[in-house]
């Protein structure tokens, strides 16, 4: 028995057992700031199955893989500290808020354009991490606190 991806059902079942390990490991390793590039990635992601899922009119992956990214954006949005954060998270908020709301319509009324917007801000957040990301690796290889950014 073969499975969508070609490959013999008891192959792609062992590859995906690896494939979670090794996510479920690269997670509990990660940094905080690790932590939150991978949310974006996942979103971008949803977001590109989702966009390629309407193009093809398959609205039931359209559907899931756009609450996948949804889902996720909520994950942002309620981990932000609010007290600790100040204008940045308040930003941050507005920002995930709007992102949300676009990939709602988008699901909505099937616009490609709105999950398009979508991913140019959560690429853009995404790069402004990383970048923070690399600026404290070298703090924390000389014993400074990573934690202290996120």
């Amino acid at each position: 028995m073969f499975c969508g991806h070609g490959l013999p059902r008891s192959l792609w079942l062992s590859h995906n057992k690896y494939l979670y390990e090794y996510q479920k490991q690269a997670v509990g390793t990660a940094s905080p700031l690790q932590l939150v590039i991978m949310l974006y990635d996942g979103a971008t992601k949803c977001m590109i199955e989702g966009r390629q899922a309407m193009l093809e009119k398959r609205i039931q992956d359209q559907n899931d893989s756009l609450q996948k990214a949804q889902k996720i954006i909520v994950e942002l949005l309620t981990s932000l500290d609010m007290d600790q954060g100040g204008e940045i998270a308040k930003n941050l908020a507005s920002l995930y808020k709007y992102v949300f709301n676009q990939l709602v319509e988008a699901n909505i009324e099937d616009k490609v354009e709105k999950i398009d917007v979508a991913m140019k801000v959560m690429t853009e957040l995404r790069s402004s991490w990383a970048e923070i990301e690399k600026t404290t690796k070298p703090a924390a290889q000389a014993g400074g606190d990573v934690n202290a950014a996120a």
